[in-house]
């Protein structure tokens, strides 16, 4: 198991989206909170640098893949300054690049079999292939979801490829006849070995998800706050 306790707060790009997101002050801030797993994006650069970044462009709109990795985060250095328990989930943003020289792969299967010695983590991705190709790492993997992306379909995906959680966006979770409530789908994921993440919900709709086996929140001091008045029977 990944994951101990229902659910872990893992805190998204840091301490949540925004100005601040994916630097060190934000990641740090949530381990002093008190938060035991952090969530970056990572990419890589033209020197093969993999850089903490959500977007695929820089502040000057060139982008990332076309430059140098200097002046940018990377992830060694987040990894340099987490303390060793803090787990991390790396979610891998791949690159049109990478249709023609997949090269994001090889470069972080290093970097992960390193790092995978002295700290927790799982690797996630919109990009099947991505996962399937870091396989060898001994890494769990996870497969992300967009929004609104069939619940049913990404557990069935996420099982089949043969992967360890599946991390589904709030949308995917809404309830609509046309899809399985998402208890039934907690269920089956779980009975196929698949830990269920649960990404960007809203700390008060925290008890739709207290099942998960982990969230990844975008505001973690107001979750926190909401989840203790839960367990307190408050919230």
């Amino acid at each position: 198991m990944m994951f101990d306790g229902t659910p872990t707060i893992i805190g998204h790009r840091g301490c949540g989206s925004g100005p601040a997101e994916n630097t060190l002050e934000s990641l740090l801030r949530a381990v002093d909170l008190g938060l035991g797993w952090v969530e970056v994006d990572v990419q890589r650069a033209a020197d093969d640098g993999l850089v903490v970044r959500h977007d695929f462009t820089s502040e000057d709109g060139s982008f990332l893949v076309d430059g140098p990795c200097e002046g940018l985060l990377r992830i060694e250095e987040v990894f340099e300054a987490l303390p060793d328990h803090v787990g991390v989930d790396v979610d891998v943003k791949t690159v049109l690049e990478d249709a023609l020289d997949p090269r994001t792969a090889p470069l972080l299967e290093r970097v992960l079999r390193r790092e995978a010695r002295r700290r927790p983590l799982v690797v996630t991705s919109f990009d099947p292939a991505l996962l399937l190709a870091l396989a060898g790492t001994g890494v769990p993997r996870g497969l992300l979801t967009w929004l609104w992306f069939p619940i049913g379909h990404a557990v069935a995906t996420a099982a089949g490829l043969g992967l360890q959680a599946v991390a589904l966006h709030t949308g995917s979770c809404e309830p609509s006849p046309k899809q399985r409530p998402f208890a039934d789908c907690l269920e089956v994921a779980h009975k196929a070995g698949l830990e269920v993440m649960v990404w960007c919900p809203q700390p008060g709709d925290l008890p739709k998800y207290r099942a998960a086996d982990a969230v990844i929140v975008d505001d973690v001091p107001a979750t926190l706050t909401a989840w203790e008045e839960m367990a307190a029977g408050t919230g």
